[in-house]
């Protein structure tokens, strides 16, 4: 199939053969929410703890004799009943990470990304690059691509490119990536993705 490539004017220049397998497969709705499911399960840090009444210090001593008092028997101040005594299901730090294949992963990708292109969200460039590292210049482009109103805007280039970063930056809706870095978190999020030329040719070679 053929994607039209935009220069950075806005302006159509010309065209990108791609493969149907990578950029016209169906939508799988179920793998692709379940990629997406273990892609933020396994960005959770799991970091929560709890001390149960074995680990709290002190409470070695017993509160009060056995009998005599009126009270319940207690061996320790240190149960989950007193005041600041263990906690009886203490937390422990979790793993929410989920196993996703390789050949799911890819699939999936393969889905967002020709559903991109059905919805037409996928906009392909010529090149991103900026000479300087300017916010006024990058705002520029976006107008120029017709992107300056849309609240959510990916911009994948084949390579890391700094300029393009630290000009992005500043403004809110508009993040950066690079193909090596793409997820599909954020390409599900996006309202437009705005790939160059060479990094929709690595992304057809690496989901191939």
């Amino acid at each position: 199939m053929e994607l039209q490539v935009k220069n950075t004017n806005g302006a159509a220049s010309g065209q990108i053969t791609v493969a149907d397998e990578t950029f016209a497969k169906p939508f799988n709705e179920a793998l692709v929410h379940q990629v997406v499911v273990a892609y933020l399960a396994g960005a959770r840090a799991g970091t929560r703890a709890q001390k149960n009444r074995a680990q709290v210090s002190g409470g070695g001593a017993k509160p009060f004799r056995q009998k005599g008092t009126g009270r319940a028997r207690a061996g320790t101040t240190r149960g989950p009943l007193w005041r600041g005594g263990g906690v009886t299901f203490a937390a422990r730090p979790q793993d929410h990470s989920q196993k996703v294949n390789r050949k799911m992963y890819r699939a999936a990708m393969r889905a967002i990304f020709s559903e991109l292109v059905r919805q037409e969200r996928l906009l392909v460039v010529d090149r991103l690059k900026l000479p300087e590292i300017k916010t006024k210049q990058m705002i520029a482009r976006l107008a120029a691509l017709g992107l300056a109103d849309r609240s959510r805007v990916l911009l994948v280039s084949e390579e890391v490119d700094m300029n393009l970063h630290l000009s992005a930056r500043n403004l809110r809706n508009v993040a950066v990536s690079d193909t090596t870095g793409l997820d599909p978190v954020s390409l599900v999020n996006s309202d437009t993705v705005v790939m160059t030329v060479g990094a929709v040719q690595r992304v057809g070679e690496w989901l191939a």
